[in-house]
């Protein structure tokens, strides 16, 4: 009978949790960051190894800019679930933030681990997309002195162009525009939408002719012929 009743006790309290986050996830689908967050931070009081928790913990700390926690929150997660991609993708990602807002010698201390963490989500999911257009991202924006390199960021975009055409042409876009070479990147932004068609290909393009060739009568354009695409 006292453990009957005991059973009756603990249903309240256990729904009571169940609800708390749901209502947190509830926030943060909404972007309510500020308004989750203390939701989430009593679940992790609770729940101390709660993975989901761990992560819109990190992730809230990305949008809210509070870097440092974001580190630490993806730290846990590598811990807790070394085997798991997308943690150590994030890791290195909320390291990227840090190194750009952080200055030279931020940036100089945090690259190697965040290298390392993208090139670690690789070696546990091949086809991770996301963490291919980080190494891109980063041997395009790290000095040669340190290992920047555009071969080695062409090389990303080659797997990407075997795993996924669109964010090949893409990649390979994004590195001619980044060496100013406009029209070879111009072609491959051509080609992606020429595939894709998907609004991240039409607003690559738009980009390009708006921001580096000054050319807003063809942006113009094709923001038209992608809004004429949707109708259809």
């Amino acid at each position: 009978m006292k453990k009957a009743c005991l059973f009756v006790f603990l249903i309240p309290l256990f729904s009571f949790s169940q609800t708390n986050f749901e209502k947190a996830e509830k926030l943060f689908d909404q972007e309510k960051y500020a308004l989750a967050k203390p939701l989430f931070e009593n679940e992790l009081k609770d729940s101390p190894n709660h993975l989901k928790t761990i992560e819109h913990l990190g992730d809230i700390s990305i949008h809210l800019n509070n870097l440092d926690k974001a580190i630490s929150y993806y730290r846990m997660l590598i811990k807790l679930k070394p085997n798991d991609a997308n943690f150590y993708y994030k890791y290195g990602g909320a390291l990227g933030l840090k190194s750009q807002a952080g200055g030279k010698w931020v940036a100089i201390r945090l690259i190697g681990d965040m290298r390392d963490s993208f090139e670690k989500a690789l070696s546990l999911k091949p086809n991770h997309l996301e963490a291919r257009w980080a190494l891109i991202e980063y041997y395009l924006q790290v000095p040669g002195l340190f290992g920047g390199s555009e071969k080695k960021a062409q090389n990303y975009a080659n797997q990407l162009m075997i795993l996924s055409p669109v964010d090949g042409y893409l990649a390979r876009g994004k590195i001619d525009e980044y060496f100013e070479r406009f029209k070879s990147a111009e072609k491959n932004y051509l080609k992606a939408i020429q595939i894709g068609g998907i609004k991240t290909t039409y607003d690559r393009l738009t980009a390009l002719y708006k921001v580096k060739l000054l050319q807003s009568e063809k942006a113009i354009k094709v923001i038209e012929e992608h809004q004429e695409k949707i109708k259809s």
